[in-house]
């Protein structure tokens, strides 16, 4: 097969376009220009996307003899990823940027225009496992990317390779050394890759500006404090809330809802913040179509939260209604759930998911 691998620069894309090359694949690298000003989006761990980024993916290349490009993606990335997540946080949303990158980016402009040049597949480090269309999670749980990848169609898996979800984080970076990439040490990047400085609050406000409201609480309806906007809060937040200690009862206080229109904030405690009924839109089946009837899965609503067992049923307009066994905490609008079927023996599959809507307890 004709493959492009998406080479971010690290060392998991690496071992993924190398393990593509070893299985025979006709195999070009391709690295992702995703800033306007690739120079300020690497400090360390934190950012990507950096000129240091590129230039490691092309000396990869370099090593495994295949060629290279570099695709500038950096204005749909700015409309698709980076918009989209300040929209959502001044909506009174919790979005996650990697899961809208993977849905809007890599496994659609990306292999849009891969299969325009004649591709047949694209191939990235995530770690997640792919076989005759079933998404499962990766062997290393630790690194398991599913959930991010929980938003792909049929059609995205099916020109999708993950080759690296079968193998344990520390195997892949003891491979790379194996085959002389100098990435092998080089550390994961973390937290959100257009904010380097890891402080959302002061990145949110810079775009979104001062939009005051009231910290109120849940039970009472009292002022407790003032904010500059909605964005600087999710749901199950705990800390900096601006309000004076905690609640009459000794108990910390959470931020258990958010009104972006009225700019009011709840804060309550740790009870509220209890789910046991999703209701979710923008329905993605990994199969290709909505189940028929209930579905017993386990729901997992952040990338490295926790699950609950629950029961979930396509509706009409595209939606999906969860149903809890056990409830959840620090459930947001924005989040996606992502639901799979549970499987000890293959790993977890992934059957498809949703954007938050709406909760209950």
């Amino acid at each position: 097969m004709r493959v492009l691998a998406a080479m971010s620069g690290g060392v998991d894309s690496a071992v993924a376009a190398a393990r593509a090359v070893e299985a025979g694949h006709d195999v070009v690298g391709v690295h992702l220009a995703l800033s306007t000003a690739p120079g300020t989006l690497r400090t360390g761990s934190r950012g990507c996307c950096s000129k240091e980024d590129a230039g490691d993916a092309r000396r990869a290349a370099d090593v495994l003899g295949i060629p290279f490009y570099v695709w500038d993606f950096a204005q749909r990335f700015q409309e698709d990823v980076i918009d989209d997540f300040i929209e959502s946080y001044a909506a009174g949303e919790t979005p996650n940027p990697c899961l809208r990158c993977n849905e809007k980016i890599k496994f659609s402009a990306l292999a849009q225009r891969a299969v325009a040049l004649g591709f047949d597949a694209v191939a990235t480090g995530h770690y997640a496992r792919l076989a005759g269309g079933v998404l499962r999670r990766a062997v290393d749980a630790d690194k398991d990317q599913s959930y991010v990848l929980g938003v792909l169609t049929a059609e995205q898996l099916a020109r999708a390779m993950f080759p690296v979800g079968d193998t344990p984080k520390a195997q892949i970076r003891a491979e790379a050394a194996e085959r002389g990439l100098a990435v092998a040490n080089k550390p994961d990047s973390h937290d959100i890759c257009f904010i380097p400085s890891g402080d959302t609050r002061a990145f949110l406000g810079a775009k979104i500006g001062v939009r005051p409201g009231a910290v109120v609480d849940a039970e009472s309806g009292a002022v407790l404090a003032r904010h500059d906007g909605v964005h600087g809060f999710t749901i199950g937040q705990r800390k900096g809330l601006g309000i004076a200690g905690p609640g009459p009862d000794g108990k910390p206080r959470y931020v258990t809802d958010i009104d972006a229109e009225s700019g009011v904030v709840q804060v309550g405690s740790a009870e509220r913040l209890q789910v046991g009924a999703i209701t979710a839109e923008r329905a993605i089946w990994t199969s290709g179509r909505a189940p028929s009837g209930p579905v017993e899965c386990v729901v997992q609503v952040r990338a490295h939260g926790s699950t609950a067992p629950a029961v979930a049923e396509s509706t009409a307009g595209e939606g999906i209604s969860i149903r809890l066994r056990e409830p959840l905490t620090g459930v947001a609008r924005g989040q996606a759930a992502v639901l799979y079927r549970p499987d000890p023996v293959l790993g977890d599959e992934v059957v498809g998911s949703g954007t938050i809507a709406a909760t209950a307890q």
